[in-house]
């Protein structure tokens, strides 16, 4: 298993070639009885929680402007055991955020449900990645990306303009690559149609959208990934071309 990657640094990424390998990870492999053990406890203190499948990298690494890894379908119980103990386990995660920009230049993020995994927590509207996020068994960025950000936010990032070019950070023994999509209305409007989305939802995964306008105004829950986001956007203006 290995991961070379440079770390706390923004990167750009021309080509991300990680793949879904049918094998076990040796992760869940060798953790069985541990990962039981704390999936009752998380279940016991959050009953909301859902145990479906999720994948976990055994090796990424970066060269070329390119990402090339390895990753395995696991139990998302086995995901949150790793987590427990990402310091020392032999395994990282790997997400993708579709950084939605509004009209007007501010960025829309969501805060988590009480009920998930992550509640209260503020980031860009993202998931795992699972097994139906790959085709012919390499991981496709963009369907991942509109998935989540349509089971959160009710938005469609399909057909807007986005950059043409992914970037990535390594942090906390978690890659998240991300590419800034274009919402062609002011952040206050795009917050409100997340907001309508999330009242006509039975059971909605967020509380509701977060508006960024600079790197100055932060809201509090934000989870560490964000803050390094937020500083590279406000730093780097991005004008989408004309369509």
């Amino acid at each position: 298993m290995a991961f070379d990657l440079p770390r706390n640094a923004i990167l750009p990424v021309d080509v991300v070639d990680v793949r879904l390998i049918d094998t076990p990870h040796p992760f869940e492999s060798a953790n069985r009885a541990a990962i039981e053990d704390n999936w009752r406890k998380e279940t016991e203190a959050n009953p909301a929680l859902f145990d479906g499948e999720v994948v976990l990298l055994s090796a990424l690494a970066y060269s070329g402007r390119r990402l090339s890894g390895r990753c395995h379908a696991i139990r998302y119980a086995t995901f949150l055991h790793w987590r427990r103990h990402r310091e020392t386990a032999p395994a990282e995660h790997a997400f993708a955020h579709a950084v939605l920009v509004s009209r007007d230049g501010a960025l829309v993020a969501v805060r988590m449900g009480g009920h998930t995994a992550n509640p209260g927590r503020v980031y860009f509207a993202a998931g795992s990645f699972e097994p139906v996020d790959f085709r012919d068994g390499r991981v496709d960025l963009h369907a991942n990306m509109a998935r989540e950000v349509g089971e959160e936010t009710g938005l469609s990032i399909d057909a807007v303009p986005r950059e043409d070019r992914f970037h990535f950070i390594s942090i906390h023994n978690a890659t998240v690559i991300f590419r800034r999509y274009l919402i062609d209305a002011a952040a206050d409007d795009v917050a409100d149609a997340v907001r309508a989305h999330v009242a006509g939802e039975a059971e909605p995964e967020i509380d509701g959208p977060v508006v960024i306008r600079d790197r100055d105004s932060l809201p509090d829950g934000l989870a560490p990934q964000m803050r390094p986001l937020i500083d590279w956007h406000f730093a780097n203006p991005w004008t989408p071309p004309c369509r």
